[in-house]
């Protein structure tokens, strides 16, 4: 009730002219809700405002009568009776004649005659009265735009929903709609125009009605504004585009067969128009006008749209492009503009509407005609003049348009061409019975090119049409069938032609073309027999598996035989699908048989690949092939150390990996023969109970391979067949040498201190244990985290036993376990069950026994971040440890457990460890291989790098492709803990190798931080930043790491954000980059140093010209650089620091 008192506060709100739009608004919500919610009735609301709606104040009166229809337009879902409906849109319509009040007026008519009638609309008696009010009182032309566009809507919602109301006005209302109109040039409202034309053109159908003798006049106004030429801006008006303005007009043109005496002469004059524009929207305007005016109005057009397209087609067409790709079967071979394309659209609608007509006069066409004299002159496609290319290509277009219009039309372009064209091509018409046809040397390539395009409208018609079936009595396809045996022999010659280089590529491509068309008829409707269609199937065979080296001849056949499966393949059970089961996919499986030479293995599994993706079943069976083939050749590398079938099964796993397994995922349901794979990878090495000891130094790339493809494979399961999996993998664990039963014997896990001769040897991965145990950790990697792996807290002391000895994978899967484990245990009932906190105090909490002397069992026991960190004398096994606590540490980092401080707290104390001599990194670079001080520099580079390891995205594992936990901004909360540490020990570093290697971690931590973390605090690190990168600068150890380095400080110059950062600390930014353009290690940071300098020159000018001309003395010496791209950015830095001197003239 108090909301109730305050309506004329809330009516005063909105008729104040002086209030806000948004309080305005908020008035006219308010209102809404009250009357919505029944507290306010529509008549106490209009009793409430008798004084605003008849005050003689206009512009009070104006804003009463527009709130009164804005509320009604909030309103349109609420119920309102047919008394209340009759009394506002009576009084809406007078208001009609108050021009000073109209747009309340037309916004409440309007909001009343778009109501439903379920909710209460107004009568035919009332929209009549608010037709006759609207011609009687609106001069439309004389309003302002928004009121332009409301009258409009009003007239076309009275032609839409209103018909039977206004029609009855006969001539007033088509007069009444011309003088709306006519002049009106917004686009807005020209939308609007264009639509009630259409509207009004089908309200009068009967050509003798109203509209017959308005017609002229009613087009006059649409014909000015055709071709539509749109010159707005392009952020003005971007609600409405050409496209639009252009599809109404051309909807407003067909509209009624009554324009057809004027718009079809203007169209035909703009076809001769220089503006290509004008030219496409003619043909589209003709196409959509031969369609709605009828045959009998477009006939006396035929001849000159005929005359007009054909010029057309034969002037904008190009050469024949003869290449196949998805759309050719179905589209005729050319290279299409869009005015060919809306001229051969128009041709085709015009075939179809004429009956016969207009296809005779394409026949009957003295430039047709004359393309059979061409053909006559010239047989080889290397013959052919351009010009006369041209023109058969033309002519292509032209019959396959014509014969892919209808069934009729297809007949006649067969009866009047195909036996011509046959004759051309050395088959008469008596010898189709003839079971074989000679071989023709010179093949007449345009009769060929004809007769395929002809062959494809007949197919495209066939599988465009509902029921893919066809008649022998429509010739067509009769003669297509009595031919194509014929047909197929000759073509086929065209293969072996090619092999003896008597025919040129062309004619091969075009007889491919043809094979195609011919054996990708829809099942049940082929004009070729099976017989042949599998003879072009081993014709096709026979050539891709003996002729590769044709290079694109090849690809162009196999693309073929692509396309034949995947067309047969939408009808499994065919027997087309049965013959290229047979033919085609069996024989390629067969193709990877030890002894199967015939091709190199590369085209053979781009064979595989290609024409496995074109099913599911010939994918499967072609899968089966490539599978055998790989595990009889691990066989021989087991078992004979075989050299040739590493390379074999290196092709084959690479292709497995990259092609086959992303093809099993993007299908789906194909997990059972991925099962099946990794399966029987673990099948093989228990049968194989000895290696053989000749493996060569290939078989560490054959492990990574094997590793790989196991690891996808995995990944791709689900986790019943991952528990599958890992069990099998379990069991042939416990086989080996490594088996987690043999680790517990001990409370301890004894180590052994190697020495330095073993710091530059990696492993040889040549026993089957360590295969065993690398496959072992593939597959852990790969794990969900809901799967369950046997004996947990075994197979941790095993991994990291195996860490300690170097095995990477080892420590990846030890990570990936960590970061996939739960924080609490929630399956108590399963006893080998192990929770994240008690799988991380078994590696930190677990003893390892160092054992000096192996002999005489001296040692001492420590936990594994003592081996990092307490070892008194350098060792590999301090290396080793240094990556295995690495990898732990990401698997904690991702997942955001605390203890990743801790391990990051060991990696900081070897970097600042002052038992370390203190040398120079180059000279300790320079030492490896001398004295014991390489292992320290050895330890230490494995703790910077460590920091790499723990930030950067790896390929490996801990990602989501194999389904680690990931916590999100992870990098970012890493950043900002380490970079006061990092700016503190850099700060208290005594020694020049500690700040050297805090440096090189800290570049680590940055460089593969999101720069949105860096840009928010610039100006704290770009100091340290500029200070890291002079001092990794000093020699080409690290190259790589200056160069991710410098990346981030281009990020921060080039970014708004730290301009502000980077302008204070301008001069030692442009110090820094002046001495890596001369960083003779790397080309990509003399380049990227230059960049930078160009970005450096557009900070505010007064920071920077003092160092003009360090920048241009630098830069005069990069002019020289032996690098191109270099001597590029220097010229374009160059002449960006010397326009900073022209520059300063305007200060």
């Amino acid at each position: 009730m108090a909301e109730l008192c305050k309506l004329t506060h809330y009516v005063e709100s909105f008729v104040d002219v002086s209030r806000t739009p948004s309080q305005q608004a908020t008035s006219l919500e308010t209102i809404t809700s009250l009357v919505k919610n029944n507290v306010l009735t529509i008549e106490t609301l209009v009793r409430e405002m008798g004084m605003y709606l008849t005050i003689t104040d206009n512009i009070i009166r104006g804003r009463g009568i527009l709130l009164l229809g804005e509320l009604l337009a909030c309103l349109a879902s609420k119920p309102l009776d047919s008394a209340t409906i009759h009394s506002l849109i009576a009084f809406f319509t007078e208001r009609l004649a108050d021009w000073k009040a109209l747009r309340g007026a037309l916004v409440g008519c309007l909001a009343l005659m778009r109501r439903k009638t379920n909710v209460g609309s107004i009568s035919q008696n009332d929209a009549k009265s608010v037709a006759q009010s609207y011609f009687q009182n609106l001069q439309v032309q004389s309003l302002g735009q928004h009121d332009r566009k409301l009258s409009f809507e009003l007239l076309a919602c009275l032609l839409e929903h209103y018909p039977d109301a206004v029609v009855s006005l006969g001539d007033d209302l088509v007069y009444g709609i011309c003088e709306a109109i006519d002049g009106e040039k917004d686009p807005h409202c020209l939308l609007l125009t264009f639509r009630i034309v259409e509207l009004v053109a089908k309200l009068f159908p009967d050509p003798t009605g109203a509209l017959a003798s308005s017609s002229s006049d009613l087009f006059e106004f649409l014909g000015c504004y055709f071709p539509i030429h749109f010159t707005h801006g392009k952020e003005e008006d971007i609600d409405v585009r050409r496209n639009d303005l252009s599809h109404a007009l051309m909807r407003a043109f067909s509209s009624t067969p009554l324009f057809e005496p004027f718009a079809i002469p203007l169209l035909l004059e703009k076809l001769s128009s220089s503006l290509p524009l004008a030219k496409i929207d003619s043909l589209k305007y003709l196409s959509d006008c031969t369609v709605k005016y009828g045959a009998d109005r477009m006939k006396k057009h035929s001849e000159a749209i005929w005359s007009s397209v054909k010029e057309i087609i034969f002037t904008s067409i190009g050469q024949p492009n003869l290449s196949i790709n998805t759309e050719s079967l179905n589209s005729p071979s050319f290279q299409e503009n869009e005015m060919t394309t809306e001229a051969l659209r128009l041709l085709q609608k015009m075939v179809v509407a004429s009956n016969g007509l207009f296809l005779t006069l394409i026949i009957n066409d003295e430039d047709v005609k004359d393309i059979f004299n061409i053909l006559n002159i010239y047989t080889c496609y290397k013959d052919f003049p351009l010009q006369s290319r041209q023109r058969l290509n033309a002519v292509g277009h032209i019959l396959y348009t014509s014969a892919s219009a209808s069934v009729a039309s297809c007949d006649h372009v067969f009866e009047s061409y195909f036996h011509r064209l046959l004759d051309f091509m050395g088959i008469s018409v008596d010898q189709y019975h003839n079971d074989k046809i000679s071989p023709i040397r010179n093949l007449n390539f345009g009769a060929l090119y004809l007769c395929i395009e002809v062959i494809a409208a007949c197919r495209n018609l066939i599988v465009s049409s509902d029921e893919n079936t066809c008649s022998v009595k429509e010739k067509s396809y009769s003669m297509l069938q009595i031919f194509s045996c014929s047909v197929v022999q000759l073509l086929s010659s065209t293969f072996s032609g090619i092999v003896k280089r008597d025919l040129h590529d062309a004619e091969f491509y075009c007889a491919v073309k043809g094979l195609l068309n011919l054996s990708t008829f829809p099942v049940g409707s082929s004009p070729v027999s099976r017989v042949i269609f599998e003879d072009i199937l081993l014709e096709f065979m026979s050539f891709i598996t003996v002729n590769f080296k044709f290079g694109s001849l090849w690809n162009h056949a196999l693309k073929a035989l692509q396309h034949i499966g995947s067309f047969v393949d939408k009808y499994p059970g065919s027997v087309e699908s049965q013959s290229y089961m047979h033919i085609v996919v069996e024989k390629i499986a067969l193709m990877f048989s030890p002894h199967d030479e015939v091709l190199p293995l590369m085209l053979k599994l781009e064979m595989a690949v290609d024409i496995g993706r074109t099913g599911r079943s010939y994918m499967l069976k072609i899968v089966g092939g490539i599978e055998e083939t790989i595990f009889y050749n691990l066989s021989e590398v087991y078992v004979y150390g075989n050299s040739k079938s590493v390379e074999i099964v290196l092709s084959l796993l690479d292709c497995y990996s990259t092609k086959i397994l992303p093809w099993f995922d993007e299908a789906g349901d194909f997990e059972e023969v991925i099962l099946r794979f990794a399966l029987n990878i673990w099948d093989q090495i228990e049968k194989c109970s000895t290696f053989s000891t000749s493996m060569d130094k290939c078989i560490q790339v054959l492990l990574d391979a094997t590793m790989m493809a196991l690891k996808l494979s995995v990944r791709s399961c689900s986790k019943e067949s991952q528990n599958i999996i890992v069990q099998k993998a379990f069991n042939v664990l416990l086989t080996s040498s490594f088996s987690p039963l043999k680790v517990t014997l001990s409370n301890t896990i004894p180590v052994q201190m190697e020495g330095l001769q073993f710091l530059q040897q990696k492993d040889n991965p040549t026993s089957r244990d360590e295969w065993i145990l690398s496959l072992f950790a593939s597959v852990t990697i790969a794990l969900r985290p809901q799967v369950h792996v046997p004996d947990v807290r075994l197979i941790i002391r095993l991994l990291m036993l195996s860490t300690t000895r170097g095995c990477v994978p080892a420590a990846q899967a030890l990570g990936s376990m960590i970061n996939k484990l739960s924080v609490k245990s929630d399956k108590v009932e399963v006893s080998s069950y192990v929770s994240l906190e008690e799988a991380i105090d078994i590696i930190f909490k677990t003893e390892f026994r160092c054992l000096h002397n192996e002999s005489t069992g001296d040692g001492s026991e420590m936990f594994l971040t003592d081996l990092c960190s307490s070892i008194e004398k350098s060792s590999l096994l301090q290396v080793h440890a240094v990556v295995g606590l690495s990898w732990i540490g990401k698997g904690l980092l991702l997942c955001g457990h605390d203890k990743v401080r801790d391990i990051t707290m060991v990696f900081l104390q070897l970097l600042v460890s002052k038992s370390r001599t203190d040398a120079s990194p180059l000279q300790q670079f320079k030492l490896e291989k001398d004295n014991e001080t390489s292992l320290d520099f050895a330890v230490m580079k494995g703790a910077a790098e460590a920091f790499h390891i723990l930030m950067s995205d790896s390929e490996a594992c801990l990602n989501r492709k194999f389904h680690a936990i990931v916590r999100p901004l992870y990098k970012q909360r890493f950043f900002s803990t380490m970079m006061p540490i990092f700016q503190t020990l850099v700060s208290k570093s005594d020694t020049s190798l500690s700040r050297y290697m805090l440096y090189q971690a800290y570049a680590h931590v940055i460089s593969d931080t999101p720069l949105t973390a860096i840009l928010s605090d610039a100006k704290k690190f770009i100091p340290m930043l500029l200070d890291g990168l002079l001092t990794l600068s000093v020699n080409g150890i690290n190259k790589d790491v200056v160069y991710s380095l410098l990346l981030v400080l281009s990020g921060i110059l080039m970014d708004k954000n730290g301009q502000e950062a980077v302008t204070e600390n301008a001069h030692k930014i442009v110090d820094c980059l002046a001495g890596l353009t001369d960083f003779s290690h790397m080309m990509l940071v003399r380049e990227t140093a230059i960049q930078c300098l160009v970005a450096v020159s557009e900070l505010p000018h007064a920071r920077i010209y003092p160092m003009r001309r360090q920048v241009l003395h630098v830069i005069s010496k990069a002019l020289d650089d032996p690098k191109r791209s270099v001597r590029q950015e220097a010229v374009r830095c160059r002449q960006a620091w010397a326009s900073i001197a022209s520059r300063s003239l305007h200060f």
